[in-house]
């Protein structure tokens, strides 16, 4: 029984899917004008593994996501950079696919653009203004926020106080345009020539921002979506926006489930390009010789917490994630000696970790809480791995009960260096005869030896480990 903390409510809510076994499920993509920054990655990779768990308890889960491929961040761009609005967001849309493929977030069922859904856009905001909920000034169309019962109730904000946070930002002239300061426009006038614009009835223009994944989410998904994702800062106003025309147009219930991930700090401070701190996963992925801890450490906060980014954070997780592999590199090495049959103690040891590491995901996803699990399987493994005889049955069992796991967290190639060339295998086992018969003077010899041959050698309490050394 899955539980999912719900924004709306703020409480944890037991999972009902709307159609059984299926899920439909929005998340927020970036606007494609630069690459990607770690909050924006730290996003994706969340809502990643919310779905490969749903899809691990047996649910069929279509996900769709969107670039924003229009707006005033593209447009500002493409005019220092000399170029046209399309340029830049396939350029940063291709720069996304690119960086979120080393960290092994899989693709949306569907991802679209603004633009890919103009007449969509128009034919929404068209209801809108014959429903009463929005109108046209000077070429602008804006939806009227007060005309929507219960407007900002998801963010949890006072309305007056948002109408008057809405009135400090607004210039002279867009006080004029507005019917009230709180409304929000889902269409947008053009006011050059130069600047990307389509025709509409009332005029060219593009649209609004929020107006998008109201469209897409309805189009690719259903009226009313089991989930809608994205980080906490698009609370307010994004999808509180989004909430408000959806339901307008409609007249249902937009989602049942809002989840939202935390902020990622860098150095302990908010990430801003003021501070000097502003991290892109471009950079990132430059300078770091292993993407896949990058995904560690990002997918195993839980998605609500925040998390701190740091140099020596990250290498924690690396060294978090080198115990894991250790172990199931090692539970490899071990099959080449396994015997058949199976082991009933150890088995149904595993298979408690497993039901500890559904409990912990049921849970609102409480990663930190699942990765213990995790840990203690690898720990068993290595107990076991030391023992005179493994059965072959049960060390299956346990491999595969670590990669799932871990594969929920998105983190595969656990075994990618592990394989052993025939000599490498050899040398291996002839230190462990040569330490079983005290011939320690050989041991050291074969260790030097592994080592010509990048294999570091460690001899512990409980037996002899294994890895590859660090190119």
């Amino acid at each position: 029984m899955i539980r999912i903390y719900n924004t709306l409510s703020r409480e944890k809510e037991i999972f009902k899917a709307i159609t059984p076994k299926k899920v439909n499920m929005y998340v927020c993509g970036p606007t494609v004008y630069n690459y990607i920054h770690i909050g924006n990655a730290r996003s994706a990779i969340a809502f990643d593994v919310v779905r490969r768990y749903l899809e691990y308890r047996g649910y069929d889960v279509k996900y769709v996501s969107n670039f924003t491929d229009v707006d005033d961040k593209i447009i500002n761009r493409a005019r220092e950079e000399g170029v046209d609005e399309m340029t830049i967001a396939n350029k940063y849309a291709t720069a996304f696919d690119e960086d979120t493929l080393p960290l092994n977030i899989r693709p949306a069922s569907v991802r679209s653009r603004a633009t890919e859904v103009i007449p969509d856009i128009i034919t929404f905001v068209q209801d809108l203004v014959t429903k009463g909920y929005a109108y046209e000034s000077q070429g602008d169309v804006y939806f009227r926020a007060k005309k929507f019962h219960g407007y900002g109730i998801l963010a949890h904000q006072d309305l007056a106080e948002m109408e008057a946070n809405a009135a400090g930002r607004l210039n002279d002239e867009e006080m004029t345009r507005k019917e009230d300061p709180i409304d929000f426009a889902v269409w947008k006038a053009s006011h050059s020539e130069e600047e990307i614009s389509w025709q509409s009835p009332w005029g060219k223009g593009r649209p609004g921002w929020h107006i998008e994944c109201s469209v897409m989410s309805q189009k690719y998904l259903a009226n009313t979506l089991d989930i809608h994702g994205g980080g906490i800062d698009l609370a307010f106003p994004h999808h509180t926006n989004e909430m408000a025309q959806s339901e307008a147009r409609t007249g249902q219930k937009f989602v049942n489930y809002w989840m939202h991930n935390g902020f990622v700090n860098v150095n302990n401070e908010k990430m801003s390009k003021s501070l000097g701190n502003f991290t892109t996963l471009h950079d990132m992925l430059a300078n770091y010789d292993d993407p896949m801890t990058i995904r560690y450490f990002l997918a195993t906060t839980q998605y609500r917490r925040p998390i701190n980014y740091s140099s020596e954070t990250l290498e924690q997780a690396r060294g978090a994630l080198d115990r894991i592999r250790t172990g199931y590199r090692n539970l490899l090495f071990r099959m080449n000696t396994a015997v058949v049959g199976s082991d009933s103690t150890i088995e149904d040891e595993i298979k408690q970790h497993v039901r500890d590491f559904e409990f912990a995901m049921d849970d609102d996803f409480n990663t930190p809480n699942a990765l213990a699990s995790v840990f203690e399987l690898v720990t068993l493994a290595n107990t076991y791995t030391d023992e005179n005889e493994v059965k072959k049955a049960t060390t299956e069992l346990l491999l595969d009960s670590i990669s799932t796991m871990m594969g929920i967290f998105g983190v595969d190639g656990l075994a990618d260096k592990s394989e052993l060339t025939t000599e490498q295998k050899s040398l291996l086992e002839a230190r462990v005869v040569a330490r079983q018969m005290h011939n320690f003077e050989l041991s050291d010899q074969l260790r030097n030896q592994l080592r010509d041959l990048g294999i570091s050698v460690e001899d512990t309490a409980t037996g002899q480990r294994w890895k590859h050394e660090r190119e």
